[in-house]
């Protein structure tokens, strides 16, 4: 295709509006991540381990998060998670017009993403079923799309109290692991802390994607996005699997809801609060000599 076409198609097919090119880039940036991520699973699950283990699907989620983060950096930020999303509203970074955009694209993007899983791994499904799918028990895989909770957890009371009573609830762990997600990447992409190098944000922020699975995923797995879970369970419940999808595990499906939106609340507020209200200014950040005193510890 030569120059000229190419500008008569942009002419013609560009989008104008800036939520709109938002909501696209959300919308594909979640696809990616839950084609890779819930691919790996489907492949670990369908193939009975022969074709991968947990750490495959760390590995799977890993990459595609830093995937997802390539697709929509640019244009969108690449959120990819309604917490995030949250978290930015409260740091006053998205307008909280854009917030329902941003959501509703992140939800769609990721029941498109279920489906797409769905269509690659029909035929290995069904030869893994016999076509009776299951939510629960030996043969379960509806665990493919969603989280549901390990026999060991257990649904106590409120969210509020499990949320700040010192115990082994999945609400605790959920807000735990997301603060840390939230935490670490306005970290990441803090321009006057250390920051990470321009274009190598994605490879980052994956990793901490890798170090969330290998130390805290032992509960639940990692449904530290709520989108990413309640799209695919969404799908699951119209794919075949049933409403038990939502009933299992106490009534379960809420949790990976609720509790990444508290922790992505909570991790945006004490990384305001521990460093980036008190950045130097500007003006008297060359009088702290921040930088060289990093290239001194790196050096050392």
């Amino acid at each position: 295709m030569d120059l000229e076409s190419r500008r008569k198609i942009k002419k013609r097919c560009a989008l104008k509006k800036d939520i709109i090119k938002e909501f696209l880039a959300e919308f594909l940036g979640i696809f990616v991540l839950i084609l890779f991520g819930c691919g790996s699973v489907a492949q670990t699950v369908l193939s009975k381990g022969a074709l991968g283990e947990p750490l495959t699907i760390h590995i799977g989620f890993t990459l595609g998060v830093m995937m997802a983060a390539y697709v929509a950096g640019g244009v969108s930020g690449a959120h990819v998670n309604p917490a995030v999303s949250l978290a930015m509203v409260v740091l006053g970074k998205l307008p909280i017009k854009k917030f329902p955009v941003y959501v509703a694209a992140q939800f769609l993007g990721a029941f498109v993403g279920s489906c797409a899983v769905y269509g690659l791994y029909y035929d290995a499904l069904m030869e893994h079923t016999g076509g009776v799918l299951q939510v629960t028990g030996v043969n379960a895989t509806a665990n493919i799309w969603a989280s549901y909770p390990a026999k060991h957890l257990s649904i106590l009371g409120g969210f509020v109290d499990q949320a700040t009573t010192i115990n082994n609830s999945p609400h605790h762990w959920l807000v735990i692991g997301t603060a840390a997600l939230i935490l670490c990447i306005l970290a990441i992409i803090d321009g006057k802390n250390i920051g990470a190098p321009k274009g190598m944000e994605p490879l980052c922020i994956g990793l901490i994607i890798m170090a969330i699975g290998v130390s805290m995923g032992h509960n639940c797995g990692y449904p530290i996005n709520p989108a990413r879970d309640l799209g695919p369970r969404l799908f699951t419940a119209v794919a075949g699997w049933g409403m038990e999808v939502f009933s299992a595990g106490g009534c379960w499906w809420w949790v990976p809801v609720a509790g990444p939106m508290v922790g992505g609340v909570l991790g945006a507020v004490m990384y305001f609060l521990f460093i980036e209200l008190h950045h130097a200014e500007p003006e008297k950040q060359g009088e702290n000599n921040i930088k060289d005193k990093y290239e001194m510890v790196t050096m050392s």
